[in-house]
């Protein structure tokens, strides 16, 4: 088993415990991701990067990883797959020699 599936198995496990299944629709976890992720942004509000507390940023992004599993494995999607499909996707939008060095999004690139 891959450290993946590992670690959503885990999370399944900890969610089913609980009895938690029944809160967690598609709409419900991507409100969870977009809740977490922003309290991971808190964290950096007002601070230089070197300022974060990197205790509160592995508790944060942890809980952010979280999400996105548990909202992975409720669509049954294969996380390293989607990860290296969108990988392939960027990398036609921003090729090397347009993107190297540089912050504009894909359609600003010539």
């Amino acid at each position: 088993m891959g450290e993946i599936a590992e670690l959503t198995k885990n999370i399944v496990k900890f969610r089913d415990d609980r009895n938690w299944a029944q809160f967690h629709n598609g709409k419900d976890l991507a409100i969870c991701l977009s809740v977490e992720a922003s309290e991971l942004l808190e964290l950096f509000l007002w601070k230089k990067d070197e300022e974060v507390n990197i205790e509160n940023l592995k508790d944060e992004l942890a809980d952010v990883m979280n999400c996105a599993l548990l909202l992975a494995e409720k669509y049954k999607l294969n996380v390293k797959e989607i990860m290296t499909a969108k990988l392939k996707k960027n990398a036609i939008k921003y090729p090397v020699e347009k993107a190297k060095n540089s912050k504009k999004k894909y359609n600003e690139l010539h």
